[in-house]
């Protein structure tokens, strides 16, 4: 009879704190998904927001009869559209006699480590706009 007690308090003695471990890797994965989940729906958020900002930055040169000198005035529009995140943008512009062709690279902050957030695409945004220019026939 003493041997069935001493092996069920060893058996119990063995399991003492798998509960704390399963805990912290559930805590852990939780808050991963919560990141990634986060970095995922900024990273869409700007996206949009600076592509709508770029498409109404070279309409607005595309369609100008001023061309080249309104280049400064849609850049310094679409910055004050993206407010704070302006910073983060750089707008590389190309102008021809029938294209205007707005490209803007946009860094996201991250909320991954960057050994995840490169692979997956969210750590930075990349658009062109290409607009032919508008002319009266």
């Amino acid at each position: 009879m003493s041997t069935t007690r001493s092996s069920r308090s060893a058996s119990r003695r063995s399991e003492v704190g798998t509960g704390l471990i399963a805990t912290v890797a559930g805590v852990t994965a939780f808050l991963v998904l919560l990141l990634l989940a986060v970095q995922v729906a900024y990273d869409l958020y700007a996206t949009s927001a600076v592509s709508a900002a770029a498409y109404d930055a070279a309409r607005v040169v595309a369609g100008a009869d001023g061309g080249a000198a309104k280049v400064a005035e849609a850049e310094a529009d679409a910055r004050r559209a993206l407010g704070a995140y302006a910073s983060r943008a750089t707008f590389t512009w190309r102008l021809d006699g029938e294209v205007v062709q707005l490209r803007v690279v946009a860094v996201n902050p991250g909320f991954l480590p960057a050994t995840l957030r490169a692979p997956l695409g969210v750590d930075t945004v990349d658009r062109t706009v290409r607009l032919r220019t508008e002319r009266f026939r």
